[in-house]
């Protein structure tokens, strides 16, 4: 923590809440930063300056690669920064998807239009498909997409100025940051960051907390609320950023900041222990990833295996569908990564509005659309092969499929008889594959909850999404501001839709997980325990604290806790007596 400087002019102290991306507390004078891509200019070429455009193009390619390898040697160099390092493999691969540079090309030979702008709408589409998504985790890889888009611009023109240098310690203020703005930040001199947009699982977040730099992102309008020069506090732990805070707030914050340090030493030592609750309950504790590069993080965490693969966004490309090698040579080798553990791989989730080019057309309601299984079962080569692929990685270790989106008993029993139609086709082709691989179905669906005594009856295992679970119940827009408050993951509503869930696994003699932002929501875990939840899957960083609850917590209590919770009228009761147990067992981790 820095150290702490009176304001020389008393000023009226002001809070703001956002989501808390990296743990820690900065305090420091404020810098605003704009970081924004302007479109280039768009003109005309001549023909005969058409193939020195693509020359261009190729030269800043090669100088964008060698400042990301960089980059990336910069992070890798950092306590614990070889694992985060490897988030810019992905910045790389992009350098070298040749269907992205053919369409920069195609557009300048036959527009005859300079290579900036070429490139600027090129990569622009993409961002764009990424951006309407409904899926947070594909929202979040934008950022990716416009540091490289960003990178290859400057370094297509000289017209474009250095960035801005902060010479003295600070406290960076953006609308949005780049992977590559937070693994370029001086640790000696950025006392941590704030942003209006981002998510604790994108990419940035996870470079933050590598470099142990405390940020705040969704502070939406936060650029205008402060100037450079304000005095700023960020408190990375609960979520805030504080202008102009008084002595007696910088006092309790030093206090806090001794307290957390001796709370993350605690994490630290239980990473290899086991995530059972007080008196004996075993609950197995898995990680949720997106990328290959997220296994080391996940193991280096102690998580348990995969209990989420997402694969969709192998699927965002021009229509490119990734080929049946392609997607198990990359299965083969994540489920080589966690042995002995298992990796769960969830089919690909496509759909809606986030439709990969050449599969069909934005639809007007795309949350009631063709999206998961309704559009896999439709497209059933594409869904064979991803089928295909996934019984082939089993040949490499232990790896289970699941099916998101399922609304019905009978795309339960389509998925599994196409699953059956891959492994005999493997077999007669003499591929080798493992046909002995758990099956499970995800509940995300009301109508799936309602009949999950019946998808159990056709699993291994059940696996609840709770993000689309409390969006369906609730009939809410998680992302619309305008009823956010309607998202509650604790209405009565949606946790008899988990009880009934978990009862109709526990009667089929099969486990039941969840895997949505619920598990790992520290004053949830609670009431999840006491449903009788049989494993929690969580994104890697958040692990250890998930681990340290479960560890706290009884389960007699939990059970007793939930039973009383399932009589209650309202989420404010529910959530009284999640918090109420929490903050008796794991006060450490919970804010004040």
């Amino acid at each position: 923590m820095s150290e702490i400087v009176q304001n020389d002019q008393p000023a009226e102290e002001r809070r703001f809440s956002g989501l808390a991306a990296s743990p820690g507390i900065g305090i420091g004078k404020a810098f605003v930063h704009g970081g924004v891509t302007a479109e280039p200019e768009a003109y005309r070429v001549e023909q005969g300056d058409v193939e020195g455009e693509i020359a261009r193009l190729e030269v800043a390619l090669v100088e964008t690669r060698k400042q990301i390898e960089q980059l990336q040697e910069q992070v890798g160099r950092t306590a614990n920064g070889h694992r985060e390092a490897s988030i810019f493999d992905a910045h790389l691969l992009m350098l070298e998807d040749r269907s992205v540079l053919d369409e920069v090309i195609s557009i300048v030979r036959g527009e005859r239009v300079n290579i900036d702008s070429a490139c600027y709408r090129t990569i622009n589409n993409y961002i764009a498909v990424l951006r309407v998504s409904d899926d947070v985790y594909l929202k979040q890889r934008v950022v990716d997409f416009e540091d490289v888009m960003r990178r290859i611009l400057r370094n297509l023109s000289l017209r474009h100025p250095a960035d801005q240098r902060v010479r003295h310690p600070h406290v960076l203020i953006a609308h949005e940051l780049t992977p590559s703005d937070t693994a370029a930040m001086d640790r000696s001199l950025v006392m941590g960051f704030a942003t209006e947009v981002g998510g604790s699982t994108a990419h940035t977040a996870i470079i933050a907390r590598s470099l142990g730099l405390p940020a705040v992102l969704g502070l939406r309008g936060i650029c205008d609320a402060i100037h450079t020069g304000d005095s700023l506090l960020i408190d990375g732990y609960d979520g805030i950023l504080i202008i102009n805070p008084s002595p007696e707030t910088l006092t309790v914050y030093d206090a806090l900041a001794d307290e957390k340090n001796s709370a993350a030493k605690r994490l630290e030592d239980i990473r290899d222990s086991k995530p059972e609750t007080s008196d004996g309950r075993e609950i197995t504790l898995s990680a949720n990833i997106e990328f290959e590069h997220e296994v080391s993080i996940a193991k280096e965490n102690g998580a348990q295996g995969i209990g989420l693969y997402r694969t969709e966004f192998f699927y965002m490309h021009d229509g490119d569908m990734p080929s049946e090698d392609h997607q198990a040579e990359n299965y083969s080798r994540v489920v080589s990564g966690i042995e002995p553990d298992g990796v769960i791989i969830r089919t690909v989730d496509i759909g809606g509005d986030k439709l990969p080019a050449g599969v069909s057309e934005p639809e007007a309601n795309p949350f009631l659309g063709w999206r998961g299984v309704r559009l896999t079962l439709a497209r059933v080569e594409m869904f064979k092969a991803q089928l295909r692929a996934i019984l082939r990685a089993g040949a490499a270790g232990n790896v289970s499929v699941m099916f998101p989106m399922l609304s019905t008993l009978d795309e339960m029993k389509r998925c599994r008889l196409l699953l059956e139609e891959c492994a005999d086709e493997l077999v007669r082709e003499g591929v080798e594959h493992s046909r002995e691989i758990d099956v499970g179905a995800m509940i995300e669906v009301p109508s799936a909850a309602l009949i999950s005594d019946q998808i159990a009856g056709e699993v291994d295992f059940l696996s609840v999404g709770t993000n689309d679970l409390i969006q369906y119940t609730m009939a809410v827009d998680r992302d619309n501001d305008q009823v956010a408050s309607l998202y509650q993951p604790l209405n009565p509503a949606v946790i008899r839709l988990l009880r009934m869930t978990v009862s109709a696994g526990h009667e089929k003699k099969i486990w039941v997980g969840v895997c949505g932002e619920m598990a790992s929501d520290l004053l949830c875990i609670p009431l999840l325990v006491g449903l009788g939840f049989d494993e929690f899957s969580v994104s890697a960083p958040r692990v250890p604290s998930v681990k340290h609850a479960l560890r706290s917590l009884s389960y007699d209590e939990c059970k007793a806790m939930a039973t009383e919770a399932l009589k209650y009228s309202g989420q404010e009761d529910i959530l009284a007596s999640c918090r109420a147990l929490a903050m008796e067992s794991y006060p450490e981790l919970l804010s004040r």
